[in-house]
């Protein structure tokens, strides 16, 4: 995949897809080069039979993403048509994620800030080593955050532990942001990229249209019942029950065997 920019890293192996933030020396604070390139990765991996788990990481140890690069603020985002693009590019790489139906796992190793807590949101699964920080300070910044954005943060963390991180700014150590239901998990760091591995790979095993459609129908759960669309639910679980892949599930527990899932 060719990229337009080194600040992101796409790689493939064993059926995950990685999508790496490289900016270290900026703790990965994402510019408008990396939210373009971001979305180029996810729409080729979201088309890529291969690929069936994508994993976020950030490049350094130091950080998942540290939030927007402010260095680019001055020439890049000092006006409101300047700031119509970057908001654009940023829509982009968001509607991207959020149309990946495949699952997305975030590997968050130390500072996960401001938008790079909103991207971690956006996946479904959140493995954190053990010093990881978490915070959204927008009301240092005098910023603030779209409807969707924070209905997404209150209903991953509940209503008043959300009105906490945005009203204090404050960081969150790993185990307070586990406790709170921010992330799923918190690993030693030395052990941070094999267990996300190992979840991963657990993943890669399983029925693809079995996961598309649970993905699918959890994602349906949360919106307004006036815009769910169950007919699209009930058309991917008919998809599973006449697949391959049931009849694939059904004849390797018989026989006492793992099975191979293709997707079909």
């Amino acid at each position: 995949m060719q990229l337009k920019t080194d600040k992101m890293i796409a790689k493939k192996d064993s059926g995950i897809g990685w999508m790496i933030f490289n900016n270290p020396e900026r703790r990965n604070a994402m510019s408008l080069a990396m939210r373009d390139a971001m979305a180029d990765i996810i729409e080729a991996y979201a088309d890529d039979a291969d690929v069936r788990v994508l994993v976020l990481c950030g490049a350094g140890g130091k950080a998942f993403v540290s939030g927007a690069d402010i260095s680019e603020f001055k020439e890049k985002r000092n006006s409101a048509d300047a700031e119509a693009l970057y908001s654009a590019a940023a829509a982009r790489s968001r509607k991207a994620m959020l149309s990946f139906e495949k699952p997305i796992i975030a590997m968050i190793d130390g500072f996960c800030v401001g938008g790079g807590m909103g991207t971690a949101l956006d996946c479904d699964i959140r493995i954190a080593s053990d010093n990881s920080q978490f915070a959204i300070p927008a009301a240092k910044l005098g910023l603030a955050y779209a409807f969707d954005n924070l209905r997404q943060l209150t209903a991953v963390v509940g209503p008043a532990q959300a009105k906490q991180i945005l009203f204090t700014g404050s960081r969150l150590p790993a185990a307070k942001a586990l406790a709170i239901g921010l992330i799923n998990e918190v690993v030693p760091q030395v052990e941070l990229e094999d267990r996300v591995r190992a979840i991963a790979a657990e993943i890669v095993a399983n029925a693809p249209l079995t996961i598309k459609a649970a993905k699918a129908t959890i994602g349906e759960v949360y919106k307004d019942e006036s815009q769910r669309n169950l007919d699209r639910i009930e058309a991917l679980n008919k998809a599973c029950f006449d697949s391959r892949d049931f009849k694939e599930g059904r004849e390797a527990f018989m026989e006492k065997r793992k099975p191979v899932f293709e997707g079909r």
